[in-house]
C-alpha cells in the first residue's frame, strides 16, 4: 500500500507474548502516561518509549526527550523487539527509540507525519500488538484521497522510502478481536532512527 511494507502476521503468537512480557518490564521502569497536545488537549492514547530517546508532547510541542516525564531515563529496548528491525531493515542503523502507544476501545491518531527525525532514509517500523485497528494512509501533503488496512496482532509495517513522510494515523480499534491482552485494546510499537 502507496510503498508501505506489510507483513501480515509476520510474528508467532508467542513472539507477540514474548514482546508483551517485556513491555510490563518497560512500563514498570517507565509508566503509561497521557501525553497533552499543545493546544492542552490531551491526546486519547497513552505512551511511553524505550532507547536513548523517547517521544513526548506538552504546552512547548512535540518532539524527542532523553528522559521520560517522570526524569529518568529511558530503559533499552528488549531485544525481543529489536530482533524484529533487525529482521525487517537489515541495512538500517540502530533504532534509537520505540514508542509505544496503548490505544483502549476509544483511542484514535489523527493523519500525521512521522517527520521530527533528522535522517528520512531511515525508515520506520511499526508492529502491532493486541486488538485491531483500523489504519489509514494518507498522502504527503494534507488532503487527498486514502486507503485503509486493518492492522490485526503481529503483523508489521516498514515505512521507508517513498513512504516515510506519508500522513498516516488509527481511525479506530476493534475491541475484543485478539486475546493476546487480558484487559483488551491495541499496543503499537514504532522503531525509529532519531539522529
Amino acid at each position: 500500500m502507496r510503498g508501505f511494507l506489510h507483513y501480515s502476521a509476520w510474528l508467532t503468537q508467542g513472539e507477540q507474548a514474548a514482546i508483551v512480557a517485556d513491555l510490563r518490564a518497560l512500563v514498570q521502569a517507565a509508566p503509561l502516561f497521557s501525553p497533552m497536545t499543545p493546544h492542552g488537549r490531551p491526546m486519547s492514547v497513552r505512551m511511553t518509549s524505550a532507547g536513548r530517546f523517547g517521544w513526548v508532547s506538552d504546552r512547548r510541542g512535540y518532539r524527542y526527550a532523553e528522559t521520560h516525564p517522570s526524569g529518568t531515563p529511558w530503559p533499552a529496548i528488549p531485544e525481543s523487539i529489536l530482533s524484529v528491525w533487525r529482521a525487517l531493515a537489515p541495512a538500517a542503523r540502530a533504532p534509537e527509540c520505540c514508542l509505544v502507544n496503548y490505544y483502549g476501545p476509544e483511542a484514535r491518531m489523527g493523519l500525521h507525519q512521522d517527520r521530527d527525525e533528522a535522517d528520512f532514509s531511515q525508515p520506520v517500523v511499526s508492529i502491532s500488538l493486541g486488538d485491531d485497528g483500523l489504519f489509514r494512509i494518507g498522502n504527503a501533503e494534507r488532503g487527498g484521497r486514502t486507503q485503509r488496512l486493518w492492522l490485526r496482532s503481529g503483523d508489521v509495517l516498514v515505512m521507508g522510502g517513498a513512504a516515510r513522510l506519508l500522513h498516516h494515523g488509527v481511525d479506530r480499534i476493534a475491541p475484543g478481536t485478539s486475546l493476546l491482552l487480558p484487559k483488551g485494546g491495541r499496543i503499537n510499537l514504532t522503531l525509529r532512527v532519531v539522529t
